[in-house]
């Protein structure tokens, strides 16, 4: 773990995202000291630091620390952290705030083969995302939502909840994004009220561009969701799967989802 650029594993009581989950994250993967698809990732950070007030970190300085980590871990799961830093009691954010920026490497996790070419069993989360575009599309820090969504189920057979918001529209999953195939057109949630747009999800909808897959990022409706042609989900840490099964709702081919890994797979920046 670094901080800061400095080997360590502990930050101030008094840094605001310890206190009030103020700052972004990006969970990663790495592959041989190499973190798949960074320039993706950085564009987030940027992207994710500007909407919430936080000054980015240079680029070229993530870099150095990321080949510091990675030389020691170069396969790997790799979270990166930046909170605004230190400030004084109160909500309100000090003027000229300090980031604090925080790497972690975890182990690459061993998901069975059968999750990406069988498919995997979701469920529906009883929880419901509160809306608030000011932080749609954002991965903050505040995943209270996704936690308590995640504590409903302890089935090992249940690999993924979906979620939706208060007004019925199926969202993302607790860890994942979503995409179905209705009446063999790809469609993606819109997230312009909550949820988190994730890197997979953006390479798949610039895929679909690239390749003249008819694509909508619009509201989706839980029985559009039972009906569909076909589901899977998204993350830069399992690639992606289908869905073979929720509730009574079973799936055996997954065409289009099957295309798509197989060429995504196939790039590795």
């Amino acid at each position: 773990m670094l901080i800061n650029g400095k080997p360590g594993n502990s930050i101030s009581i008094r840094d605001r995202g310890l206190l009030y989950g103020d700052g972004m994250f990006r969970t990663m993967r790495a592959v041989r000291g190499e973190i798949l698809h960074w320039p993706l990732h950085y564009l987030k950070i940027q992207h994710d630091c500007l909407a919430l007030g936080i000054t980015c970190p240079e680029e070229a300085l993530l870099r150095v620390e990321q080949d510091t980590l990675l030389a020691q871990h170069p396969d790997c799961v790799v979270k990166l952290i930046v909170t605004r830093g230190m400030g004084t009691r109160g909500y309100a954010p000090p003027a000229n705030g300090e980031p604090t920026r925080i790497w972690d490497v975890s182990p690459l996790p061993q998901y069975p083969a059968d999750n990406a070419l069988r498919g995997v069993k979701v469920r529906l989360c009883d929880l419901r995302l509160a809306m608030q575009p000011r932080l749609a599309g954002i991965k903050h820090l505040n995943r209270m939502e996704n936690v308590l969504a995640a504590a409903e189920w302890h089935d090992p057979e249940i690999v993924e909840g979906l979620l939706l918001d208060n007004e019925g529209h199926v969202v993302e999953g607790t860890r994942s994004n979503l995409f179905l195939v209705s009446q063999g057109v790809l469609v993606t949630p819109k997230l312009s009220r909550c949820g988190v747009a994730g890197v997979q999800r953006g390479r798949i909808l610039a895929w679909a561009l690239q390749h003249g897959v008819t694509l909508q990022i619009r509201d989706v409706g839980l029985e559009e969701v039972r009906q569909a042609d076909e589901l899977f989900l998204v993350n830069s840490i399992i690639g992606l799967w289908p869905v073979r099964e929720l509730e009574q709702r079973r799936w055996l081919d997954f065409p289009l989802a099957t295309r798509i890994r197989h060429e995504l797979e196939g790039r590795s920046t």
